[in-house]
C-alpha cells in the first residue's frame, strides 16, 4: 500500500471548509471531514481510481469527487499527495 498525504493548501483547505459548515452545523462539518479523509484513505489502495483532472490533463494528477467537491491528488512513485479540495462550482487555482 502506497501512503497517502496531505499538502499543507489541501490540509487548509479542508479546514476552511470544515469551518463554513460548522457555522451551520458542528456534527455535520466533523462528519463531512472524516468522509473526506477516509475517501482519500482509500486511494492507498486504488490510487488510480480517480479521474484525470479535465483542466490539467496529467496522467498522474487526478481527482475524486465527493458530494460537491474535487479532492485533487498527484500520484508520485513514493506516495499519493492530496494537494486540492474544492467546491466543484470553483475555477482552479
Amino acid at each position: 500500500m502506497i501512503k497517502v498525504l496531505w499538502t499543507k493548501p489541501a490540509f487548509q483547505d479542508l479546514h476552511s471548509i470544515k469551518d463554513y459548515i460548522a457555522k451551520d452545523s458542528v456534527y455535520y462539518s466533523e462528519r463531512f471531514t472524516a468522509n473526506i479523509i477516509m475517501a482519500t484513505e482509500r486511494l492507498s489502495q486504488f490510487p488510480r481510481s480517480g479521474r484525470m483532472v479535465p483542466e490539467i490533463g496529467e496522467e498522474n494528477t487526478r481527482e475524486i469527487i465527493y458530494g460537491s467537491y474535487r479532492i485533487m491528488y498527484q500520484i508520485r512513485q513514493e506516495a499519493i499527495y492530496i494537494t486540492q479540495v474544492t467546491h466543484g462550482k470553483r475555477n482552479l487555482e
